[in-house]
């Protein structure tokens, strides 16, 4: 919503400029977004005449202009064609900024003419969309007059208007709240009414009263039609408003000035006497909506559910009420009788005809929030007596179809409310005037009776009038009592349990694994395929058919997500849950477990070689496992004990002892993922949370100081003959532990079965990380160290190989 500060003070007395109105618009509640002021813009522009004007003489359309300017005389370089002599015009000096041209002007030549500033149209200075040449002004206007004034330039409030304030769409409730703030005294006119010299000739008739309940109208005859006067151009243009002409303006402007829309029709063209107010129709034989051509030349195709107003018997479709009229019936510089509506139109319905024509029309976006139903003959006697002002001819009786809906209704008030939901001191003096400057009907008795005028059909309670009081006394008034200290709150502790599982959902985030959440339940035939499917587990009422079983394992659940990600061309995956599992039908039967599942779909590699998805799994649940607290360094690895959804030759489980599984990982078995319709290779893992044991001692969740050794560390390799039978794992822990203070890490790099190595051995080489901590190692304490590791694997059988 635009207006200028002209317009405003139309209807308030005050002496603000625009810059002090924006803050008391502020203040009050209203939204300012831009106050755009013109006149700084034009600053640099001033009146000038051309004195002479020679053709240029290296280009005919170019001329050479002498200008009596404010800067004295100036030689002028000039392209357009109605520069001449004597001429009065726009002078932009060298530095101005054009912004319609969108560049700053700087001294340089013309085809070898220098040009000592420029002539500017209306259009460069943007006041006008097009421009045929350079701008004409009077002659009585004095040299060196600014551009400003001549062309009436003032600043223009921007402002958004909240969906609940519709009188906000018409400068008079502007004006009727800064009035209230204290910003001036409120003039807004009284209208009188036209009385009218004849019978309407045209009735109307309500077929749909809810969609228009409704409709008033009169016809006004010998009417001259044209452009408007240029207070009513400049009105409308400051506010990005195109003139077309008269009548279309005189609508124009009440639907900005009293939030009113109005329409008018050319008489002539209208088919019969009576206009029909219905919804649109469909044709029996073919089942197709009619169509209305509007003014904005688009072709809409209508719905039973828009509101039409139809002439010819109701047959034709002239307008979309309350949207936009046709253009059949459109006004032109032919018009000479006219028929003016004024109509109340239900909002929901105005608003579901925009979202479904896409029509934004200022119409729509009125009637849409709601128009005040009582301004519908007020609104018709304005624009006849402006009609009859600027365009001449005698208006008609009034005819007024329907009934608006009513009032709002009075309730009760208590005054001291505004104290006890804001903490403001008003007196009641000022409540009082508060709300009756905004349109309020205050009865004080006993108990106060306060009436909401119709344009403010949002206001349902007291609490809207506390909102009220509060806004136009000041938000910056309310008190700023702090609240009171309560303490700090009690905080939750969570349970060794709890932390486990917050602990592993952030490790396997980290090492890139996705969090799936699956159902408890899962088929009664996935079920048995982990050893589950028991009866006792079987539901009564399942939530679906294929969910009628609780599950034992988390495994099936996300094999079946991956397998639906491959399906969609996502095969790479890794991922896991943490939730429960049941093994039985107690509660002690009951599991936390953590459970993933990741597929081998290594990228292709020219070696041919990829990295072993296994040992990557493997990898990453020994980093988990060690961000749990469990000993990782004590854990066995057992291999051929894992159940039969693992593939056996490729799974292993980890231990600390045979009765206490902590996981078990591997390779899923083929026959369990056709089971599941799957596509392997498919790796997973579960840890059973509940069987790891507590760590001991109370740990500080506050890390220490970080133990960074300064020097270099060197590695040794050794390869070592061991029987086939003993694993590598416990070659490597038993080489670590030789000496706990010096070995960093010691990997597995090869492993030898072939010539110059006895058959049932291997040679598994190892790469012993050396970190010294106080001083460099020396020859004798490295072979020292070289002894103990020797002597620690040969515990297992393992020999130097030489």
């Amino acid at each position: 919503m635009k207006f200028t500060l002209s317009w405003l003070k139309d209807h308030l007395e005050t002496d603000a400029d625009a810059g002090a109105v924006a803050d008391a618009m502020t203040r009050a509640g209203l939204e300012v977004e831009e106050v755009h002021d013109p006149i700084a813009a034009l600053a640099p522009f001033t009146a000038a005449r051309i004195v002479s004007a020679d053709r240029h003489p290296q280009a005919d359309r170019l001329q050479v202009c002498q200008v009596e300017t404010v800067d004295g005389m100036k030689e002028i370089v000039c392209g357009a064609p109605n520069a001449r002599a004597g001429l009065m015009t726009i002078y932009a000096p060298i530095g101005a900024y054009v912004p319609g041209l969108g560049v700053t002007l700087v001294e340089k030549p013309v085809r070898g003419v220098v040009s000592n500033g420029m002539l500017c149209s209306a259009s460069e200075l943007e006041l006008a969309d097009e421009s045929d040449g350079i701008q004409e002004l009077p002659d009585d206007v004095q040299v060196g007059a600014p551009a400003a004034g001549v062309f009436g330039a003032e600043p223009v409030i921007d402002f958004e208007v909240t969906p609940n304030r519709p009188d906000w769409l018409g400068v008079a409730g502007i004006a009727r709240d800064l009035a209230a703030a204290g910003l001036g005294r409120l003039t807004t006119p009284a209208i009188e009414p036209v009385p009218g010299r004849f019978a309407n000739p045209v009735g109307v008739r309500l077929e749909a009263p809810e969609l228009c309940p409704a409709f008033a109208g009169r016809v006004i005859r010998g009417v001259s039609n044209g452009p408007s006067p240029e207070w009513l151009k400049r009105r409308l243009t400051a506010i990005g408003l195109r003139s077309i002409n008269r009548l279309v303006d005189v609508t124009n402007l009440i639907s900005y000035d009293r939030a009113r829309p109005l329409h008018v029709y050319d008489l002539a063209k209208l088919v019969g006497s009576e206009i029909v107010v219905r919804g649109g129709q469909v044709a029996r034989d073919t089942g197709e909506p009619e169509h209305l051509i509007a003014l904005d030349g688009k072709t809409y195709a209508v719905a039973p559910t828009h509101c039409v107003i139809a002439d010819a018997a109701g047959e034709r479709p002239i307008g979309l009420g309350g949207v936009m009229g046709g253009e059949s019936t459109g006004c032109d510089e032919a018009t000479t009788d006219v028929f003016l509506e004024s109509a109340w139109f239900d909002p929901l319905v105005i608003a579901q005809t925009g979202r479904d024509l896409g029509i934004a029309s200022d119409a729509q976006y009125r009637f849409a929030r709601g128009v005040d139903p009582q301004s519908l003959v007020p609104g018709m006697e304005q624009a006849t007596r402006l009609i009859l002002d600027l365009c001449g001819g005698e208006a008609s009786e009034t005819v007024l179809t329907g009934e608006a809906p009513a009032a709002p209704a009075a309730f009760a008030f208590d005054p001291g409310r505004v104290a006890s939901l804001t903490g403001l001191e008003v007196g009641d003096d000022r409540i009082s005037t508060i709300l009756t400057d905004l349109g309020f009907a205050v009865d004080r008795g006993a108990t106060w009776s306060v009436t909401p005028p119709s344009w403010r059909r949002d206001v349902e309670g007291p609490a809207d009038l506390v909102e009220e009081v509060a806004r136009i006394v000041g938000y910056d008034a309310l008190p700023s009592t702090p609240l009171p200290d309560l303490g700090a709150p009690p905080r939750g502790v969570l349970s060794p349990r709890q932390a486990r599982v917050r602990t592993a959902r952030r490790a396997m985030a980290a090492l890139g694994w996705s969090e799936a959440v699956t159902w408890s339940f899962l088929k009664q035939d996935a079920a048995r395929l982990f050893g589950g499917g028991d009866a006792r587990l079987v539901l009564e009422n399942p939530i679906a058919a294929d969910l009628d079983c609780m599950r034992p394992s988390v495994l099936p659940n996300l094999i079946q997500a991956a397998a639906r990600n491959a399906a969609r061309g996502h095969g790479d995956v890794a991922l896991f849950e943490i939730g429960p599992i049941y093994l039985g039908d107690g509660p002690k039967d009951q599991r936390t477990v953590l459970a993933g599942v990741m597929s081998d779909r290594a990228a292709r590699h020219w070696s041919g070689k990829g990295e072993d998805a296994l040992f990557t799994l493997k990898g990453d649940l020994m980093t988990v496992l060690d961000r749990l607290g469990a000993p990782v360094a004590s854990l066995q690895l057992a291999q051929g004990q894992n159940r039969d959804w693992w593939h056996p030759g490729r799974s292993a489980r980890l231990q600390l002892g045979p009765k206490m599984v902590v996981a078990e990982f591997g390779q899923l078995h083929p026959r369990v993922l056709k089971a599941l319709d799957a596509d392997g290779p498919l790796y997973g893992f579960e840890v059973v949370l509940d069987a790891l044991p507590e760590p001991r001692g109370q740990k500080s969740k506050s890390r220490g100081a970080a133990d960074l050794p300064v020097l270099m560390p060197l590695t040794r390799d050794f390869a070592f003959v061991v029987d086939d039978g003993v694993a590598a794992g416990d070659l490597v822990r038993a080489v670590a532990g030789a000496d706990k203070a010096l070995i960093w890490d010691v990997r597995v790099f090869d492993v030898y079965r072939g010539a110059g190595v006895p058959d049932g051995k291997a040679s598994v080489a190892l790469e012993v990380v050396l970190q010294p901590r106080e001083a460099t190692l020396s020859d004798a304490e490295i072979e020292a160290l070289t002894s103990r590791v020797t002597a620690a694997a040969g515990k297992l059988g393992a020999t130097l190989r030489t």
